[in-house]
């Protein structure tokens, strides 16, 4: 196994111990971080494939913007006043074979699929920018507009409510 093979599997052990730590962990704040720590590792991958462009908008817009966003609302919603019940083993059970079943389909999915082979020539930054500001913002306006509605649910979650 040479370096690189090595970096590798580094980085895939690094997001996918992300990814299982933001799933597991009781304390949402832990899922928080599990889930920067994946979309580390995935910048990471990115990195290892060669697309830095990528990579950097992975920790831009995933981590920089996404992830604080996450823990701003989390920070600001007020604790739960109900404590912490014991898992179900069966619903545990029922999760996994779920996501086993997910996790099958679209295997199944996307290894049966023809993938278009790419030309070899990167875009321009130029084409890139014009297209995600003038034919590609409707993306960029659904995730401003959950981001927002994140935020002012957490504002409601941690005012004051009045008894009556």
């Amino acid at each position: 196994m040479n370096l690189a093979d090595s970096v590798f599997i580094g980085l895939a052990v690094v997001t996918v111990l992300g990814a299982l730590g933001a799933v597991a962990f009781r304390a949402l704040f832990y899922n928080a971080l599990s889930l920067v720590l994946c979309l580390f590792g995935v910048a990471g991958l990115f990195i290892y494939l060669h697309a830095e462009f990528l990579a950097v908008m992975e920790v831009i817009i995933y981590i920089g913007a996404i992830s604080v966003a996450i823990i701003f609302a989390i920070m600001l919603s007020r604790p739960m006043d109900k404590s912490d019940e014991p898992r179900s083993p069966s619903a545990s059970l029922r999760g996994a074979v779920c996501a086993a079943l997910v996790f099958a389909g679209l295997w199944r999915l996307l290894s049966g699929a023809r993938w278009a082979q790419g030309s070899g020539q990167l875009p321009d930054m130029r084409d890139i920018g014009k297209a995600l500001l003038t034919t590609d913002v409707l993306p960029f306006e659904a995730v401003s507009l959950v981001l927002l509605v994140a935020i002012i649910g957490a504002l409601v979650l941690s005012s004051p409510r009045e008894r009556s």
